[in-house]
């Protein structure tokens, strides 16, 4: 079903002039629908750039200006915040509430056989990731699909993921952390789980999820997983094979703690 809808959309996209390092904003909460939305715009070619919309309106305005995304993704509640901020010719796009008119125009265009092109080559464009804008404007960095899936070979070829694993989307998809939590699970036949909006913060719901879904592999920031791990419910949390950290330094007492939790 994901398939199938990433490619409808995919179709739908190409149809607005979407292809090859065309880049298409995404503002949404963290759902299905966002994992759609990443999947048909790099299926029709083009590279997702992460619209967060907890940023500051100027911020956000920035960045939907400076990367020129003719198309935006949206969920229907946070139009109004959007619209507000991107050109008068700028596409915004609900696929939570859109969507039987993108099946439609899908239908007409599979009627009239125009297929999905493939043109896409390993330096093509896959995301536009802005940084954090601490030293000045945000900028907007460019990341092609043959670093990307160089990056998802090597953490398969180390990490190995198998169809019994499960993997928790749960970092923000403006740091490049969410990029192997979204594509490493699905690439290998593994599990995605996507964490509810805001969940990444609770680790009360961290502990319940992992449970729940039997996550085994997950990505902590080193001062979050020190919270997790003080929490009550932590040890329960049996599933876990993989701990991933990053983005800190990872002090060699936490990880001993963490195996011994764990």
């Amino acid at each position: 079903e994901l398939y199938e809808k990433s490619r409808d959309l995919a179709l739908y996209l190409q149809s607005m002039g979407v292809k090859p390092d065309s880049l298409v904003g995404v503002c949404m909460e963290r759902s299905p629908e966002m994992v759609a939305a990443l999947y048909g715009i790099l299926q029709a070619g083009g590279a997702y750039v992460p619209l967060d919309h907890d940023y500051p309106d100027d911020r956000l305005d920035h960045m939907v200006r400076d990367s020129g995304a003719a198309v935006v993704l949206i969920q229907e509640k946070l139009r109004g915040k959007l619209a507000a901020l991107v050109a008068a010719d700028t596409r915004l796009i609900a696929l939570d509430t859109q969507w039987p008119e993108i099946r439609v125009r899908v239908d007409e265009l599979k009627a009239a056989n125009v297929a999905l092109e493939q043109k896409v080559t390993p330096r093509h464009l896959a995301y536009v990731i802005y940084t954090s804008g601490s030293t000045g404007r945000p900028k907007g960095v460019m990341n092609e699909h043959r670093g990307v899936v160089n990056r998802l070979l090597w953490m398969q070829d180390a990490y190995g993921l198998g169809e019994d694993d499960a993997v928790l989307q749960k970092t923000p998809f403006s740091f490049d952390v969410s990029v192997w939590e979204f594509f490493w699970p699905l690439f290998n036949g593994a599990t995605l789980v996507m964490a509810q909006p805001e969940g990444h913060k609770d680790p009360a719901y961290l502990a319940g999820v992992i449970r729940q879904h039997h996550i085994t592999t997950l990505h902590f920031v080193p001062s979050m997983l020190q919270v997790f791990l003080e929490h009550a419910e932590a040890s329960q949390c049996v599933s876990l094979r993989r701990v991933v950290c990053s983005g800190e330094a990872l002090p060699s007492a936490l990880a001993r703690r963490c195996a011994e939790l764990l």
